[in-house]
């Protein structure tokens, strides 16, 4: 069976699409996350020590790959707390070095 050139532009359209929807709740969730993520990764940018900020760096991607699946919304709404926990002891730590 041959399929017309729209039909196969309408095919890879098609599978390009997520597999789910997310709802408005996860997708917000989701915008939540990566902007902790990205403060995160700002933070660590000002830690003096290449050591430890290469350390940081690697704990923090490791730790956000590991939970990347995490669809129950209790558990992502307390690792979220963490991780801002985790980014407030940062910042703070970053402060008092400098002063």
């Amino acid at each position: 069976m041959f399929l017309s050139t729209f039909d196969r532009r309408l095919i890879m359209t098609v599978s390009r699409l997520p597999p789910a929807t997310l709802s408005l709740k996860q997708f917000l969730q989701r915008q939540q996350v990566l902007g902790l993520y990205r403060t995160m990764l700002r933070t660590i940018r000002q830690v003096p020590d290449e050591s430890d900020r290469k350390y940081l760096r690697d704990w923090a991607r490791d730790e956000f790959k590991r939970n990347k699946s995490a669809s129950n919304q209790d558990a992502i709404r307390m690792m979220i707390t963490q991780a801002r926990r985790h980014l407030e002891e940062l910042q703070k730590t970053l402060a008092l070095a400098r002063s």
